[in-house]
């Protein structure tokens, strides 16, 4: 997981008094087809379990876990991230920090499997998969995600509604909301694991063969126009599926590994903005610098000031 994830909004949090239990106290807001948990640590804790009966998306809003699934050794689960978890599956938790000025805060959305099939169903019907038999599907190997700034949007939006909307309306667009996050959620599953294994799937994906070629040759001028030519796809067809299976076009893909390039090559402190600009693949620095702030918000010098 060495890329930072979009970080989610926090939750006030819960006053010591009002707590029921100082390990993984539990806020439940429910909806017609989902239930909104939000659990909070404040103090150290070892193997805590945790299960539900429907698939659970969790996401960390602050502090730092070291989650147990499927009978594997320990990972560490931080804020940027977030978890998928099949039913009836134990969670098994420590909270090596947590203490009352450094609580754990995450959520745990329970999906109704009603909600999943319909999602899937229109996705498959609709978007078809290229190069995938199987067609779109919530993966539950590709468990442990690095949250992107859509499917970060759509899980605040989901914790907004479920926390703070108190309209006759609120299951209406709750399911509306649902059925996005799923979709973003698909999407990001497919996203990852193109991205972790590219090389070993670029004879047999044509969407993993471009992405090889737009890795491999990022300092280069890449011309889109081509790239449907490396997908032996026509040029609306490529760029129409490409965007239903990574959520975003082609061109914002490369714009974005130029951006993650970049962000590594500041950390060098000999390497002038001009280097780094030529280095990343741009072709020109004013572009670079307004391309950078555009995507992380600050300028590349005041990136690396910021370290």
């Amino acid at each position: 997981m060495a890329r930072p994830g979009k970080l989610l909004q926090t939750v006030p949090l819960r006053d010591e008094q009002s707590l029921f239990t100082l390990v993984e106290n539990r806020s439940a807001f429910t909806m017609e087809r989902c239930e909104l948990n939000v659990f909070e640590t404040h103090r150290r804790a070892e193997k805590v379990n945790l299960v539900f009966d429907d698939l659970v998306l969790t996401s960390m809003l602050r502090g730092k876990k070291v989650m147990h699934l499927f009978g594997k050794d320990g990972f560490e689960y931080l804020p940027g991230e977030s978890v998928i978890v099949p039913p009836h599956e134990v969670m098994r938790i420590d909270f090596p920090e947590a203490h009352l000025e450094n609580p754990t805060q995450c959520i745990a959305l329970a999906i109704s499997a009603e909600q999943i099939q319909e999602t899937v169903n229109l996705l498959n019907e609709r978007f078809p998969r290229v190069d995938s038999p199987g067609g779109w599907e919530v993966d539950s190997q590709m468990f442990h995600l690095v949250n992107n700034q859509d499917l970060a949007d759509i899980i605040n939006r989901i914790v907004r509604i479920g926390i703070k909307d108190q309209t006759r309306e609120k299951d209406v667009l709750a399911g509306l909301a649902l059925r996005e996050l799923l979709v973003r959620l698909m999407q990001t599953q497919a996203r990852e694991l193109i991205e972790r294994n590219y090389t070993q799937l670029a004879t047999g994906n044509r969407f993993a063969h471009v992405v090889q070629y737009i890795k491999e040759n990022l300092r280069e001028r890449i011309n889109l126009d081509t790239l449907h030519e490396k997908a032996c796809m026509s040029r609306a067809n490529f760029f129409r599926k490409f965007k239903e299976m990574y959520g975003i076009s082609p061109g914002d893909y490369i714009v974005q590994e130029r951006i993650r390039w970049a962000k590594e090559y500041l950390k060098n402190p000999y390497a002038s903005i001009t280097d780094v600009c030529f280095r990343s693949g741009f072709q020109n620095l004013h572009h670079f610098i307004r391309t950078f702030r555009r995507v992380t918000g600050v300028t590349p010098s005041a990136f690396r000031e910021r370290g």
